[in-house]
């Protein structure tokens, strides 16, 4: 069993940054690849990042490709979403997600095969 607790959202202006944290606990850290979603009022959850075991693979959705950068510290058992040049459009709740699978390559555009999720933590970017 892994527990995951995200922080580090809020209320921000359009062009602001804001990074969130997921802190893993339970079994190791490494086991697993990680991945963020959110979710939208009205609107499907769906992939934003994803980052393999050992943080060399990463993946992102077209909408946050070259704005947001996922991370992952496996001695603080912690996985990072950093995002700049915030925009309206990424107000959404976003979730921190955990897969079996280390590659990262079943989390890559599919919440599917996650494994564990977070509570979420709610973003919203004014304009």
């Amino acid at each position: 069993q892994v527990q995951l607790v995200e922080s580090g959202g809020g209320l921000v202006q359009a062009g602001g940054s804001l990074r969130l944290s997921c802190v893993a606990s339970g079994r190791a850290f490494s086991f697993f690849a990680m991945g963020w979603f959110r979710q939208a009022p009205g609107k499907e959850r769906e992939f934003v990042a994803a980052i393999n075991w050992n943080g060399v693979t990463t993946y992102y959705s077209d909408s946050v490709k070259g704005r947001f950068t996922i991370s992952r510290d496996n001695a603080k058992n912690t996985a990072y979403l950093q995002m700049n040049s915030l925009k309206p459009e990424d107000t959404a709740v976003y979730y921190c997600a955990a897969d079996r699978d280390r590659s990262a390559t079943s989390l890559y555009g599919s919440s599917s095969q996650v494994d564990y999720w977070g509570q979420g933590t709610q973003v919203t970017v004014s304009s």
